[in-house]
């Protein structure tokens, strides 16, 4: 039997957290290992417990979300963390910062209780909870802080077809439709994917978005 997924649950306000421990530990290929009220304790725990997942609310005491998910799963973190945030929010400053401080995806607090179960599986896989298109508005929305000052793009070390599907990803399309779009299968695409990933050192689709608007790859 597979072992299940082992999650810890940060969020300031008890009512909402007790009832996520309640909703993931009903489940019985998920686990909770922990839970805590801000951002310091969740560093601290999952430094003891290595959660595969981290359920972390953004808004929080002490230590804010963004800053705790920075620590345990931003660039040049040892053993990262994967982290679900959760707001209140909908494409706002604080998920565009969290997601640039490592954090695989986001989902609103109001979200169904389906949803929040499939963003912790779906985050645990290893891949980007955001939907293509989300991911393409949320990016979009802050492109001006994050393309390169000048317009000439960095050296980038991928084939020009390789170039092709990152720039397609950044434009919100998903496997699929890279593959129509390219007239190649999607296990073509998916392979094309996780090239790219291994070679620019990024973790998800999300981080590969990041990329290219930084790097002057999309407009």
């Amino acid at each position: 039997m597979t072992a299940p997924t082992r999650v810890l649950v940060c969020d300031d306000q008890m009512l909402i957290r007790t009832g996520l421990v309640t909703i993931i530990d009903a489940q019985p290929d998920l686990e909770v290992v922990g839970e805590c009220g801000d951002g310091q304790a969740a560093v601290d725990l999952a430094g003891r417990l290595r959660p595969d997942v981290v359920v972390m609310d953004v808004r929080m005491p002490i230590l804010d979300g963004i800053e705790a998910t920075r620590r345990l799963a931003g660039s040049g973190v040892p053993e990262p963390v994967k982290v679900l945030v959760l707001t209140t929010f909908n494409l706002d400053e604080y998920v565009y910062e969290a997601l640039r401080a490592g954090a695989s995806g986001f989902l609103l607090k109001d979200a169904p209780p389906p949803h929040l179960l499939n963003g912790i599986r779906t985050v645990a896989t290893g891949a980007a909870l955001l939907d293509p298109e989300v991911t393409r508005q949320l990016v979009g929305r802050y492109a001006a802080r994050i393309r390169p000052a000048k317009d000439t793009p960095r050296e980038v070390p991928l084939t020009p077809r390789e170039l092709e599907v990152l720039r397609l990803i950044a434009d919100g399309l998903s496997n699929s439709e890279i593959a129509a779009a390219l007239v190649i299968s999607q296990e073509t695409v998916k392979t094309f994917v996780s090239r790219i990933l291994a070679k620019l050192g990024l973790r998800d689709r999300v981080q590969a978005v990041v990329y290219a608007y930084r790097h002057g790859l999309v407009n």
